[in-house]
């Protein structure tokens, strides 16, 4: 959504204290929005997640929430009602990991907290935009992208099968939300990371995954958040006026 005659408008980017929603977080704050850095436990990087924006001459400001509980979700569109301005853009990056098991492996408790932070967490957050977005309910429509993963089409066998589970679930809710509110003046779509640099490798329990599994993308190489960051903020833009209910493989090529 491209920002006319100096209105300020608002992006919310879940989970951009570190990774791909933080590179998201400082290019929205180069390209004129006002950034909230939404992050639920490491207020220092979500601090210098600010502080970089802010230094580059931007506005930012940073509001602690867990995403997979609604109390908090109400909480921080709270903090974005307080502010001056509309929030025109969400994109949908919160999302947890564990470590590397086969299905066998894992328990109800480890399901329980993939989907409610991967699938919970993106449906109330939408929900919220939507509410303060939507024609329907006077806001000025607005774009939102969800972040899956190319895990959705390989199903990560004997790696991450509940993320996996929950990144399909986040593509099919995509497609079904860009549907729902295409007339109200929101469009909805999604990128899916493959094999990228960021720490969530780390949280798996393999910090150096990307390298290990590199010379399988045609492309010979990992990518980067930045990489990650620029796909998501083509489809916020003016640019992507005509595109809903897409996702963009960011995998080179796998």
């Amino acid at each position: 959504m491209m920002l006319k005659d100096n209105v300020k408008r608002i992006a919310l980017v879940t989970g951009a204290s570190r990774g791909i929603g933080a590179a998201t977080a400082i290019r929205l704050g180069a390209e004129g929005y006002t950034v909230c850095v939404n992050y639920v436990s490491n207020v220092e990087a979500a601090e210098s997640v600010v502080r970089s924006i802010v230094d580059a001459g931007g506005d930012a400001f940073c509001v602690q929430a867990d995403v997979s509980k609604e109390a908090e979700v109400f909480a921080l569109f709270a903090a974005i009602d307080r502010m001056a301005f509309p929030l025109a853009a969400l994109v949908n990056n919160a999302g947890v990991l564990f470590t590397q098991s086969k299905l066998v492996d894992i328990t109800a408790d480890r399901i329980e907290k993939v989907l409610a932070a991967n699938v919970t967490g993106s449906l109330l957050c939408a929900r919220e935009a939507v509410k303060r977005m939507s024609t329907e309910f006077n806001g000025q429509g607005g774009v939102i992208v969800n972040v899956s993963s190319a895990a959705s089409r390989t199903g990560s066998p004997n790696e991450y099968i509940d993320y996996a589970a929950s990144k399909g679930a986040v593509d099919a809710f995509t497609l079904g939300l860009s549907k729902e509110v295409a007339a109200e003046g929101i469009r909805v779509n999604g990128v899916r990371p493959g094999l990228i640099y960021t720490d969530i490798h780390a949280d798996g329990g393999e910090p150096n995954r990307v390298d290990r599994l590199a010379s399988r993308i045609p492309m010979q190489r990992g990518g980067t958040s930045e990489e990650v960051a620029a796909s998501i903020c083509f489809l916020l833009s003016d640019d992507a006026s005509f595109i809903t209910g897409s996702i963009i493989d960011v995998t080179g090529g796998l």
